[in-house]
């Protein structure tokens, strides 16, 4: 192992290629995009993440919960909006106050609640047209009007935009209508997926989230996170022999296997051993063998003469996506970001 190199894997976050996907979510937008920086921008660091989507111009944002809101006003200042979309309860009212928050009132209870408690402070509203997860039916909506002055927007959020010919987008897009129309307020129904639904899906302003960061569905996205994990051991395995927990991986011919240092606890989900992981290195794919431990996986390096104790190989990236890596676990990008761990050292680029 060479003098410089190191135990701890390494995130690098392209602040550029987040800011260039943000501008081209909000071209489409017809520039109206907000952003989505919930569970710290989705595991990429909102403290970072967040004023580089400012400087590019989102004047919008949310997140789920009140406390995130209050660390994200701590590092963007007073200025731009910041939307709690998990709505108000009463014991976080200091902090909405403190922290000039606008809750995204999702049943009349909450609404009436914020009413009550802050006469004349901003909210927006969220209604249910379909996804029967948040939101307000057509009967609460009815109790609460006329809405007060301060009510600045209402939204609701699509179940199948990622599916483009699901007939539930057709339907909420109706009901959402039929709901919203007639309310004179500004209007939101598109995420990332939504936006890419068409013109009419895009109203008054959209709220990407995942193609920010790299995701599907927007296709066009440009990379942003690279993981490079390095090799601690490598070791010659004959024919025959089993690696990992369970022996579910044997050698069928002289292997050379490398040991990486990350595992499920940094987010390398422990399904994605038995579904085609695999890693990169100078373009070359390196698959796995055997399952994901807590702190290690195992490659076959075979061939890889070049590959030694330090080479950092690649998990995400260009060569592999976080929906590549998704694939192999059986599940989606999302969970991948949002699982990144702790103990990987962080750099940000550009910005």
């Amino acid at each position: 192992m060479t003098p410089d190199a190191t135990l701890a894997a390494r995130v690098t976050v392209d602040l550029d290629a987040l800011a260039a996907n943000w501008r081209a979510l909000d071209e489409l937008s017809g520039g109206t995009a907000s952003a989505v920086v919930k569970a710290d921008a989705y595991g990429l660091g909102a403290a970072r993440v967040a004023p580089a989507l400012a400087r590019a111009g989102a004047r919008r944002f949310f997140v789920a919960l009140p406390d995130e809101g209050a660390a994200l006003r701590a590092v963007l200042g007073p200025g731009p909006e910041i939307c709690i979309l998990g709505g108000f309860a009463p014991a976080d009212i200091a902090v909405f106050r403190d922290h000039a928050l606008v809750p995204v009132l999702n049943s009349a209870a909450q609404a009436r609640a914020w009413f009550a408690a802050m006469p004349g402070a901003p909210a927006g509203l969220q209604v249910d047209s379909g996804m029967n997860r948040l939101g307000m039916e057509a009967d609460e909506l009815a109790g609460l009007l006329p809405l007060p002055p301060s009510v600045g927007f209402v939204m609701s959020h699509l179940a199948c935009a990622d599916e483009p010919e699901h007939p539930l987008n057709a339907r909420q897009l109706g009901d959402f209508r039929a709901l919203t129309d007639g309310l004179g307020l500004p209007r939101s129904l598109a995420a990332t997926g939504g936006i890419l639904l068409g013109r009419a899906f895009r109203f008054d302003f959209t709220r990407p989230g995942v193609g920010i960061y790299g995701g599907a569905p927007f296709a066009e996205s440009r990379p942003v996170v690279t993981l490079e994990v390095p090799v601690i051991q490598l070791r010659d395995v004959a024919p025959g022999e089993a690696v990992g927990y369970g022996a579910t991986w044997t050698a069928d011919r002289p292997a050379r296997i490398a040991t990486i240092a990350a595992g499920y606890a940094d987010g390398i989900l422990r399904a994605a051993g038995a579904g085609g992981l695999a890693a990169f290195h100078a373009g070359r794919r390196l698959p796995g063998a055997g399952r994901v431990s807590m702190d290690l996986i195992t490659l076959d390096v075979t061939g890889c003469a070049e590959i030694g104790p330090g080479t950092m190989v690649e998990i995400l990236g260009p060569s592999q996506g976080v929906d590549q890596l998704a694939a192999a676990a059986g599940t989606i990008g999302y969970e991948i970001l949002t699982s990144l761990g702790s103990r990987y050292s962080r750099r940000y680029t550009g910005g």
